[in-house]
């Protein structure tokens, strides 16, 4: 299908934007699923996404088993390489402003062909090669999220928005399950079945990406000039956006920490991190959307706030579990990792639905990929930060992330007992 969607009329800016207690939205699934892009929009997501599935999780151990790289600079090259590529991410705000949608979604998945026929011709002991590698799939994983959104944002509205958004999260988490599991069962096969894992996602993303040129999505640009808008558009980003990138580590727990604990540090089969991953995304998957209809009631900094602290606490959690013996440690590890999954999913059912509610159409590309930034600062130095705390005891791992998770979830609940509300 090709739609060109008029640029949204710019909105009042709030923080705030919907009642604390909102009615609960009703929508049909055949208009979700318009919402969401279409049929074959929503097959490309679920191709691309069971790609990631395969390789994303086990990128680290991709440099650690297939490379022969130490934990700490496989962690500092996937930080370097993503930083890299987050340069990127102001040209395709730019580049979504123009009008352009589904065409740079395909292209986010293009680049990652590349970065993944990089990995595949890297050798044994070099840095630099797989730097480079990561530095093209940052460049797609950091762009997918900042043109996903602003698609989202230009076929659906309100409450309808906030239940694609959601459903679109919870059918990419079924895809990196799925992806998940199938990698799980080639682990067995050592580097050479790794090496197979990630041309499967080479081949994924270039099977995404045809999908999702085809859907031809775009808006009717509207400059910011023209409509008297200005880039600096919500009043709370300064706030929201440092939180952001701390909140983000939750995210990327079950992908680099919890598989480097369980498996370097509690010497636990690899199986165990990457059921720990598929019980994450299974979660999602089940509760994204219910838990976003459900906060919908509530206002979004107190969610996001609620969200920080109930990750805050599952950082302990995961401190207490690992101390526990050792045919202990790797389940409990696991039984906290849902706490952790709820947090997550709360957090993620919040803040997009808040940042595109409270943006003008003609800026909505460069402040989501403003918020992307944020977002994709705080996944890139989540390797380099993780593997360097763990090199020096769980306590120093989960101890400063909890705290700092505490101090981004205080400074949003703030925000709604200031001059926004």
């Amino acid at each position: 299908m090709t739609i060109s969607a008029p640029a949204r009329a710019p909105q009042k800016t709030s923080l705030n934007p919907e009642p604390a207690a909102s009615p609960r939205p009703r929508v049909s699934a055949r208009a979700l699923l318009r919402a969401s892009g279409g049929p074959r929009y929503a097959v490309a997501l679920l191709v691309d996404s069971f790609g990631s599935g395969m390789l994303r999780p086990f990128l680290l151990l991709y440099g650690i088993n297939v490379l022969r790289l130490s934990a700490p600079v496989s962690g500092a090259a996937m930080t370097v390489g993503i930083i890299a590529g987050l340069c990127v991410a102001p040209l395709a705000g730019r580049w979504l402003d123009h009008g352009a949608r589904s065409t740079v979604v395909a292209a986010s998945m293009l680049i990652r062909v590349l970065g993944t026929i990089v990995l595949l011709t890297a050798p044994a002991g070099n840095v630099a090669v797989f730097t480079t590698a990561a530095l093209f799939l940052g460049i797609g994983n950091q762009t997918m999220p900042t043109a996903h959104s602003a698609l989202i944002a230009t076929i659906a509205t309100g409450r309808e928005r906030d239940a694609a958004v959601a459903a679109a999260r919870s059918l990419r988490n079924a895809g990196m399950g799925l992806g998940a599991l199938a990698a799980t069962a080639c682990l067995a096969g050592g580097p050479a079945a790794m090496r197979w894992l990630a041309a499967a996602t080479g081949a994924s993303y270039m099977v995404s990406a045809l999908l999702a040129w085809s859907v031809r999505i775009r808006a009717q640009p509207t400059s910011a000039k023209e409509s008297g808008v200005h880039a600096a558009t919500a009043p709370g980003m300064r706030v929201l956006l440092p939180a952001n990138v701390i909140y983000a580590f939750c995210l990327i727990i079950p992908e680099i920490a919890l598989p480097l604990i369980v498996v370097k540090m509690l010497h636990a089969s690899p199986a165990w991190a990457a059921g720990i991953f598929v019980t994450n995304t299974a979660l999602v998957v089940a509760l994204q959307v219910p838990v976003t209809v459900w906060l919908a009631r509530w206002p979004r900094s107190v969610a996001l706030a609620a969200a920080g602290g109930m990750v805050s606490v599952s950082y302990i959690g995961f401190l207490l579990a690992s101390s526990l013996g050792h045919g202990l440690a790797a389940p409990a590890v696991g039984a906290v990792s849902v706490l952790c999954t709820v947090g997550e999913i709360m957090y993620a059912g919040t803040v997009g639905p808040l940042l595109m509610a409270i943006t003008p159409a003609p800026v909505l590309g460069r402040a989501l990929s403003r918020f992307q930034l944020s977002n994709g600062l705080g996944l890139a130095i989540a390797p380099m930060v993780i593997t360097f705390l763990a090199a020096h005891g769980a306590a120093v791992l989960w101890l400063p992330l909890a705290a700092a998770t505490l101090v981004a979830a205080w400074s949003v609940r703030r925000l709604s007992e200031g001059e926004l509300d």
